[in-house]
């Protein structure tokens, strides 16, 4: 009977490995993670779960019962010490080995630390152990700096103001979100911040963290009882390494997930995997990204013949609102709103220079994302007259005449 392990028990992983069983493979799935809890969703632990006053939950992928009716060995709280594909063995860091036939690594990432004078201080956001301390680190009436005007920090820094706590954003860069955010959307989001209470100071770096305060590099002192960072991940590739497999800024893989050993296959975060869309190797950080490519290449070790082409997406709960994000903006030569683009709901819709729809900003207009998502996919022109036209319901925004 034929063994394959999925390294790395988070939404990559348990979607890998239940995809695998729906596929029809029938030999033995191993789901390794190295937390004592199984699978959990993580999108929640930077908001609801910390906003939220009742006591600690975690929401399950899959109840345990699910992974026993789907016949998948889950080993929670056991981490993989190194692979060796010449052998066909998993070496267990507590000792002993399994055999496999094939392995998927889905070891995600870990958030980046500070390398300053007290940055032992500082709180980072990856498990649900980091989100019960910084749950109850956000007391009411607290000093709460965050590093980072990414996703993460401003989702904590929303969570802080919830908590009754004094929030100050500090960020390098001149604007929020600016990895995915056109700079009009960035300007909305930090003006919602700065109506909630938050504070922001950009450009400037960290030079130093004090017992009772942030020290940047221009002198300014920061006052703070409660410092977090949100300033990107750096990808788990140690294993593929030490076991020869090819790695750029994630594990190097084909569409399908399969990297430069026949054995060795890589999903999710952890994954730099070439995308026939992009028309080169990109790494993504979202769930659903985790969920979906988890999934596909699940069923490509179970013997199918996919390529992965879904089209980027994520949501961010911040201060009550909803923001979602499709594609990208940054091949867009016009924009078409949706409705005011200074209320509290309207979609931004990016266009190419064929007046396809590439890339989409939502706040509070989560229909409209998914109508822009399904136009992405098509490639075809769009008529801006109609995307404008908020008389028209998002559902026919898809089926309406185009340009």
């Amino acid at each position: 009977m034929k063994t394959h392990i999925v390294i790395g028990a988070g939404q990559a992983g348990a979607h890998a490995a239940v995809s695998m069983r729906r596929a029809g493979f029938d030999g033995r799935i191993v789901l390794l993670g190295d937390e004592l809890v199984h699978s959990y969703e993580r999108p929640p632990l930077s908001k609801s779960f910390i906003t939220e006053l009742e006591s600690e939950r975690i929401a399950n992928f899959f109840p345990l019962s699910h992974y026993l009716n789907e016949k998948v060995q889950v080993l929670a709280g056991v981490a993989a010490e190194a692979i060796d594909p010449a052998a066909g063995a998993v070496s267990l860091a507590f000792g002993g080995k399994i055999p496999f036939d094939k392995v998927i690594l889905a070891t995600g990432s870990r958030p980046r630390t500070l390398s300053v004078p007290g940055s032992d201080r500082v709180l980072t956001l990856r498990t649900f152990a980091d989100a019960v301390q910084i749950k109850k680190a956000f007391t009411s009436g607290r000093k709460v700096v965050c590093i980072g005007a990414g996703v993460i920090g401003l989702e904590l820094a929303s969570a802080a103001i919830s908590r009754g706590c004094q929030a100050t954003v500090l960020e390098v860069g001149d604007r929020v979100m600016a990895r995915s955010l056109d700079k009009a959307a960035s300007r909305t989001i930090e003006a919602m911040h700065r109506d909630a209470g938050v504070e922001f100071a950009f450009g400037h770096s960290v030079v130093a963290v004090e017992p009772h305060a942030v020290v940047t590099d221009v002198g300014l002192r920061i006052p703070a009882d409660v410092v977090v960072a949100g300033i990107g991940v750096d990808r788990n590739v140690a294993l593929a390494q030490s076991a020869g497999v090819s790695v750029g800024k994630g594990v190097l893989t084909d569409a399908s997930g399969r990297t430069n050993i026949d054995c060795v296959l890589a999903a999710g975060e952890v994954a730099e995997f070439y995308s026939e869309r992009e028309g080169a190797h990109v790494v993504l950080e979202t769930s659903r990204h985790a969920q979906m490519h988890g999934t596909l290449v699940g069923q490509v070790a179970a013997g199918q013949e996919l390529a992965y082409d879904d089209v980027p997406w994520f949501w961010s709960d911040q201060h009550g609102a909803n923001i979602q994000v499709a594609g990208s903006h940054r091949a867009a030569g016009s924009t078409v709103y949706r409705g005011d683009p200074l209320s509290k709901s309207f979609c931004a819709f990016y266009l190419n220079s064929q007046s396809a729809v590439v890339g989409a900003f939502g706040l509070n207009a989560g229909r409209d994302v998914s109508a822009a998502l399904r136009l992405i996919r098509s490639g075809a022109a769009a008529d801006p007259e109609i995307l404008a036209d908020i008389t028209i319901t998002s559902g026919k925004l898809v089926s309406a005449p185009r340009a």
